[in-house]
């Protein structure tokens, strides 16, 4: 099996960052979570992480703090070896955190990263079935989104590597028996990616009751990606949500959410 894509190479960190911007990232991070809480793509597990902007490591939710009330003082701060950042709360991690550390190692251009158990997209990997960009937005995975046939939780440094190398250069992966993994560039971008992932899956199950699948060809998906606005569409679904999320209460203000994209 061919190892991640990697970038030329490794990119030097920047300075220690600024503690404004690790703090707005962490006020990005818990919105994210409370707001695919809110569209049940993350429930009682799951997790989302964002690179460090100084590339020192990685920001995560910890283990036991519910998704629908995480906050940015509960958001560990780890290094790729999962060592506890100056700082960082010492609340247990994630038991599958082996996901994001492992990916951030294997692809230096990935700055954020979620992990679900979406039954929708486990349903993909105990069937018959392969999932398959029907929807436009699902130019995303034109690339294919592979199945990693590990059904054990991802624990140890092997399993995350082994996780990482079916990924691959790919934006998604399936996990046999078990969930998803999404990769982005931003943490905003990851939020549109996890809700366009759960619709693409969903269209597939609802087109199958209609009839035989007509997904997008190779041709259409190279005409949507020519044609992709990404930088601004990912803008406009993030304020949607952030206002969806304010208005239904799952985030309490949008203090450092609007304006990057």
């Amino acid at each position: 099996m061919a190892g991640p894509t990697r970038t030329a190479s490794p990119l030097a960190p920047s300075p220690a960052a600024d503690p404004a911007a690790v703090a707005k990232l962490k006020q990005k991070v818990v919105a994210v979570v409370r707001l695919l809480h809110l569209e049940n793509i993350l429930n009682y597990s799951g997790h989302v992480s964002a690179r460090l902007p100084d590339g020192s490591g990685f920001i995560i939710q910890p283990y036991i703090e519910s998704r629908a009330t995480l906050r940015p003082e509960h958001l560990l701060t780890l290094d790729l070896d999962l060592n506890h950042l100056p700082g960082s709360p010492q609340y247990e991690m994630p038991i599958e955190t082996r996901i994001h550390s492992e990916i951030y190692r294997a692809r230096l251009d990935v700055q954020a990263v979620v992990h679900t158990h979406s039954e929708l997209a486990a349903a993909f990997t105990v069937a018959d079935a392969k999932l398959v960009p029907m929807k436009s937005h699902a130019k995303r995975w034109a690339s294919g989104i592979p199945v990693h046939m590990d059904p054990s939780h991802i624990k140890s440094k092997q399993q995350g590597a082994e996780l990482a190398a079916t990924l691959g250069a790919h934006q998604a992966a399936l996990l046999r028996a078990h969930g998803g993994v999404c990769v982005a560039e931003s943490v905003e971008a990851l939020l549109v990616d996890a809700v366009h992932f759960e619709e693409n899956a969903r269209a597939q199950v609802q087109a199958l009751a209609i009839g035989p699948l007509l997904p997008l060809t190779k041709d259409e998906l190279e005409l949507l990606t020519a044609r992709d606005n990404r930088r601004q569409h990912i803008g406009k679904l993030w304020r949607y949500y952030v206002g969806k999320g304010l208005r239904e209460g799952a985030l309490d203000n949008d203090e450092g959410l609007i304006g990057d994209y």
